[in-house]
């Protein structure tokens, strides 16, 4: 009621944008690179870790089989970026997996990968702002005793920040994801030479423990299990590769070939750091595990509740620059901020995703509208509010929010890869140039490849981690898809029933014009000399009797002033002033079917919020009740109170238009619609 909320929200989000400068919010491939990949890149923070902790449960001497499982996802990511290359040369238009699915495997399967990447983008941010507010709660006790608030306060600013528009938040996370970058290569870099050129012995903080194994004697089928659950976790580097083909749009021109280089770079970029992370963790005996204050044992006895588990990243950076020291101190601070802002690729890839599901009429189509800045505010307003409820309900504990992590994009990885197939297929089906097919098959070969790996992986990640807690996502997912299809339902039978007809233009026979009215006053005059001015076929004024004085002196005030319209008086045994004004228009209504019926309602308009809670209230009680009655029409006639120029930031001088408000002193108290006496 005020302009004060929009000063908060100039200040916050920034001056609105045009929509012709939309193309100024066009990226680079140097700001697009940490705006889409800041999750996988930043997953090197956490996906190395749960590796080794997946290892762990047989035992340290499990370990061994770190780098060829590490192999095996490196190899996953090059088969995922490849396919996801040929992705966004064939489907430009920014829909991604939901698009591809969509055209070519039909909409439910569409829809899938539509519930799927909608869930695994709330989980990123959820998981993201989680393990960041983990890597930092133990050098900011408030923070570590307070994770919940903590998440939840990042992920407000997280919002606000890309509410002011996509290129601005990109510039934000800009540094601090190339920071992170520079500081993992450099110390991967140098533990590299320490190790190769120096011969130096690295050793983690934690070299000395000993990992007490969970299962002993772990053989045949048990142990390829705890593998492929080793892998599994492991394989949350990979999430977020598919937001760059979600994004396509936001490239500048080429769109599809600066969306392939900068998805190549990701790839790169990801696969040197994973590798870099693992190889010095196990030269320098780091040792981690999902209890560690019982499962870490120190000269034969467990570390402890007291014990605080240092994550991969900075047990890394303490073997290669020393404990304490500037560069440990730099990349542990990096490596919390990049996990926070590593929420941004969801940020970026749900909107984008909920306007096109939008569109299709699959979600409601507030999700298609683009907000002040130009970002599809709707859509980041609900990505956030509900990686808050999650981070609630799962108290920002990482090791519980992974569980549910990455089976979402693999479900979305393996559709679009098979969707892909079938689009080459289709295309060879027609195509004749031999160099063109030549292009065409190898993408097909890529695309299969793709698909049958990650649909294969799939089915590893839901046996491995379905009773840690992937079931909530299998639960998830179903409910989405199915509410989807009940809002394209309701778009679908709205607009079957909107559909115009010849009817639809016929004149009605009549209009019956009534005018509602509580007292004598000018909102009431005006509300008839309008409802003249539509010159209805019947006109006459309505007031409901809730005290036969009142209604008897309306009455004669009526007649004496000699007004163009019949006073009709409805009586009110139990002041009730809703239900008399239904009956009669519906009488009104059998007696003339084909006849319209007009209500003109005076409304007061005010300046403050608590002048609303003193008029209006009964007169919108009306008016809800009389929209749903066929073949009746609700007119309100606005009246503004002197307090209503504070709105407009002016008070009108006198002069034409002047009377439509009572005079400022000498008025009478009260007033309002029909219904304002009950």
């Amino acid at each position: 009621m005020s302009k004060a909320p929009d000063l908060v929200k100039r200040l916050l989000l920034g001056r609105a944008l045009r929509s012709t400068q939309l193309h100024e919010q066009l990226l680079p491939k140097r700001i697009a690179l940490p705006i889409f990949a800041s999750d996988p890149l930043s997953s090197v923070a956490y996906a190395p870790q749960e590796l080794l902790m997946m290892l762990a449960v047989a035992g340290a001497s499990f370990y061994v089989y770190g780098p060829w499982i590490a192999l095996a996802i490196v190899l996953l990511m090059a088969v995922v970026v490849a396919s996801y290359r040929q992705n966004v040369h064939a489907y430009p238009s920014g829909g991604g997996d939901y698009e591809v699915a969509n055209v070519n495997l039909g909409p439910n399967a569409g829809l899938t990968v539509a519930s799927a990447l909608m869930v695994d983008y709330v989980l990123t941010v959820a998981v993201s702002v989680s393990s960041g507010v983990e890597n930092i709660g133990s050098a900011i006790p408030w923070i570590g005793q307070n994770p919940v608030v903590a998440a939840i306060a990042i992920i407000v600013l997280l919002t606000v920040m890309n509410l002011r528009g996509v290129r601005e938040s990109g510039t934000f996370f800009a540094i601090p994801t190339y920071a992170f970058v520079v500081g993992v290569l450099t110390m991967v870099a140098f533990g590299l030479f320490r190790i190769g050129v120096l011969g130096d012995d690295l050793v983690a903080p934690t070299a000395d423990l000993e990992i007490r194994a969970e299962e002993r004697g772990l053989a045949g089928l048990a142990v390829v299990f705890l593998l492929l659950r080793a892998f599994s976790s492991g394989c949350a580097a990979l999430t977020g590769v598919e937001a760059i083909s979600n994004g396509v749009p936001a490239f500048r021109t080429p769109k599809s070939r600066n969306a392939a280089t900068t998805l190549l770079m990701m790839g790169l970029i990801a696969v040197i750091m994973f590798c870099g992370v693992i190889a010095l963790a196990l030269n320098s005996d780091v040792r981690v595990a999902e209890e560690p204050a019982t499962d870490l044992l120190q000269n034969g006895s467990p570390v402890g509740e007291d014990f605080v588990q240092q994550p991969i990243l900075t047990q890394v950076a303490s073997a290669v620059f020393g404990d304490g020291s500037l560069p440990f101190i730099y990349i542990a601070a990096v490596t919390a901020l990049i996990l926070f802002l590593a929420a941004n690729t969801a940020y970026n890839g749900f909107p984008v995703l909920g306007s096109i599901l939008a569109r299709d009429g699959y979600l409601p189509r507030q999700l298609h509208t683009r907000g002040d800045r130009l970002a599809f505010s709707n859509g980041i307003i609900i990505l956030s509010a509900t990686a808050c409820l999650l981070v609630y309900a799962f108290q920002a504990q990482v090791t519980k929010l992974i569980q549910l992590y990455i089976i979402g994009v693999f479900v979305s990885f393996t559709l679009s890869q098979i969707g892909m197939v079938r689009h080459w297929n289709r295309h060879l089906a027609t195509e004749t140039d031999p160099s063109t097919r030549r292009r065409m098959m190898r993408s097909r070969t890529i695309n299969a490849i793709g698909g049958s790996t990650t649909g294969f992986v799939l089915v590893i990640v839901l046996i491995t981690k379905f009773t840690h807690g992937a079931y909530i996502v299998c639960i998830a997912m179903p409910i989405l898809f199915l509410l989807m299809k009940g809002i394209r339902r309701h778009y679908d039978r709205i607009a079957e029933e909107l559909v115009p007809t010849g009817e639809d233009v016929a004149l009605p026979a009549r209009n019956h014009a009534i005018v509602l009215v509580s007292k004598i006053h000018k909102p009431t005059l005006r509300a008839l000399a309008y409802a003249r001015a539509t010159r209805p076929s019947t006109l006459e004024a309505v007031t409901v009797s809730v005290n036969a004085e009142e209604s008897a002196r309306l009455q004669r005030e009526w007649d004496a002033l000699d007004l163009p319209a019949p006073l009709k008086i409805l009586d009110s045994p139990y002041r009730e002033v809703t239900r008399p004004v239904l009956d009669y228009v519906k009488s009104v209504r059998r007696k003339s079917p084909r006849d319209v019926v007009t209500v003109f309602l005076p409304e007061y308009v005010v300046g403050h919020w608590w002048e609303q809670l003193l008029h209006n209230q009964s007169a919108l009680r009306l008016k809800g009740r009389l929209l749903f009655q066929p073949g009746v029409m609700v007119t309100s006639v606005p009246w503004q109170l002197a307090s209503s120029d504070r709105l407009k930031g002016r008070v009108e001088p006198p002069g034409p238009g002047a009377s439509r408000r009572p005079p400022r002193t000498g008025a009478r108290p009260g007033g309002g619609s029909v219904s304002e006496r009950d």
